[in-house]
């Protein structure tokens, strides 16, 4: 039988990658009654941020490759959560807006992740959760 390193268990990747697993799994079960995954609830809330953006400008606000981005959008797009529309400006480029079924299910999706954080959050003293969200920060 092989035995796993005895470090393994302090092991920073092996403990993100798990904090990672928990966080979003959890989330993944609130999305889930909505259709939609993570990735799209996260695009969602970028777009409510600001609504009309290219998907070059929603790749940078996110920190994501615009490879991925692109097949999120196009699924999105086929469930009817965002609308692409010609810039008037410029018919080459693709204005990007949640859909008014998005929009009208705004506040529940956002008090979703709201929950989901406050669960994460919920077993850290205020100044823990301080501490946290500037490690995780820093290590973006």
């Amino acid at each position: 039988m092989t035995r796993l390193p005895e470090d393994l268990p302090e092991c920073m990747v092996f403990l993100l990658g798990k904090a990672y697993q928990k966080a979003h799994g959890d989330f993944n079960q609130r999305l889930r009654p909505y259709g939609l995954t993570n990735m799209q609830h996260l695009v969602l809330e970028g777009l409510w941020y600001q609504p009309g953006m290219t998907a070059t400008e929603l790749s940078k606000l996110l920190i994501l490759d615009k490879a991925t981005l692109s097949g999120v959008l196009d699924r999105m797009t086929e469930t009817g959560w965002i609308i692409k529309s010609p810039d008037p400006q410029d018919r080459r480029v693709q204005r990007i807006y949640p859909s008014e079924d998005a929009n009208r299910l705004k506040p529940e999706l956002i008090e979703k992740r709201k929950e989901a954080n406050l669960e994460i959050l919920e077993r850290f003293t205020p100044e823990e959760r301080i501490l946290f969200k500037r490690f995780l920060r820093d290590m973006i």
